[in-house]
């Protein structure tokens, strides 16, 4: 585990590196409810890290400080970007750049892909709306990401089920979509969340600049 300092307090980052060749990085930032111990990113951790990736946990300073509510979104990314410049001052970042990671840590990762440099997004439970309020939509954060993207969302998720994320990614042709048991805590099957998760990441490792990823449909690949 290692201490990194940002504007906001320290944060701190545990890498998982696979046992051979390092086929790409993924970094991991986790929701607003909890940390990198989640059921889902642990799964998705101990999967991409089988299947050839560093992936490296962050765990925003709000945490580290053992804060109950997370800040606003811009200083979430603030705290974010200070990390992921000191990993690549490091060298850590090698291999095609994941950004990823669930719920609010989903939306830090498609709003800094650009200005960061990520080579794909993978968001895990991204809540498209607060429950019950589909009129605040964060479509747009979905949208914005011109790379590569994987979202891998619980059928029963109140902050978007997978038909609506579907509507929304309808035209994103760089962006697929995985729909999974249980709601948006994606606790019901982890273990089918790191087999999404994994598939996907291997379409990021094998991809060639420039090549559009197909949008698939919520579960067993009808159209969204």
């Amino acid at each position: 585990m290692r201490e990194v300092h940002t504007p906001l307090g320290p944060a701190r980052v545990t890498a998982t590196e696979p046992a051979g060749t390092v086929v790409g990085t993924l970094v991991l930032g986790h929701g607003a409810g909890g940390g990198t111990g989640s059921a889902d990113l642990v799964a998705v951790t101990a999967g991409a890290a089988a299947a050839g990736w560093r992936v490296l946990g962050v765990e925003q300073p709000w945490r580290v400080a053992g804060k109950r509510i997370a800040p606003a979104p811009p200083r979430l990314d603030e705290g974010w970007t200070a990390v992921l410049t000191a990993l690549r001052d490091d060298g850590r970042l090698t291999g095609p750049l994941v950004f990823g990671g669930r719920s609010a840590g989903a939306r830090v990762a498609c709003r800094t892909a650009a200005e960061l440099g990520a080579d794909g997004v993978l968001c895990l439970a991204f809540p498209l709306h607060p429950p019950s309020r589909p009129e605040r939509s964060r479509a747009d954060e979905l949208t914005a990401v011109a790379v590569p993207l994987g979202v891998v969302q619980g059928e029963r998720d109140a902050f978007g089920r997978p038909e609506e994320l579907a509507a929304v990614l309808s035209g994103q042709h760089r962006a697929s979509l995985h729909a999974v048991p249980g709601d948006h805590a994606l606790t019901r099957s982890p273990d089918v969340v790191a087999l999404a998760a994994v598939d996907w990441l291997a379409g990021v490792a094998g991809a060639r600049p420039g090549d559009p990823a197909e949008v698939s449909g919520a579960g067993a690949g009808r159209p969204a």
